[in-house]
């Protein structure tokens, strides 16, 4: 393969339609076994900013359901009731566990998600 320059590939890119790139992005994550994601670059604050982001907490969480449990009918209802799904997606969702009910989730909502789905009978993972 020709060593190829970041700005040969920079305008190979650009000259692609966006439903072909947003296929290359899927297959080098499946590939590479990564994510992407938008980086956001931080302004130069010298040594204290990574003691800084340590102390942060976590805002957004993803709410996993992990297992349907003995009661997967319930469990099945309060998949619906929190995605919206209609009952054939929500009970492959639920027999298909781990899988993820909501991602980018405030804290107070995906704890309210957990314990419904638990009283239900699933088991819930929030990460």
């Amino acid at each position: 393969m020709a060593d190829l320059t970041s700005e040969q590939v920079v305008d190979y890119l650009s000259n692609l339609p966006v439903i072909q790139i947003a296929g290359l992005i899927k297959t080098l994550e499946d590939k590479w076994g990564v994510k992407a994601a938008p980086v956001a670059v931080a302004a130069a604050a010298g040594p204290a900013a990574p003691a800084a982001a340590a102390v942060e907490e976590k805002t957004e969480f993803t709410v996993e359901l992990a297992a349907a449990g003995p009661n997967k009918i319930n469990v099945i209802k309060v998949v619906r009731e929190i995605t919206g799904l209609g009952l054939k997606e929500a009970k492959d969702l639920v027999e298909g566990a781990p899988k993820t009910l909501k991602e980018g989730v405030a804290k107070a909502d995906a704890e309210e998600m957990k314990k419904k789905l638990e009283d239900a009978g699933g088991k819930v993972e929030l990460k």
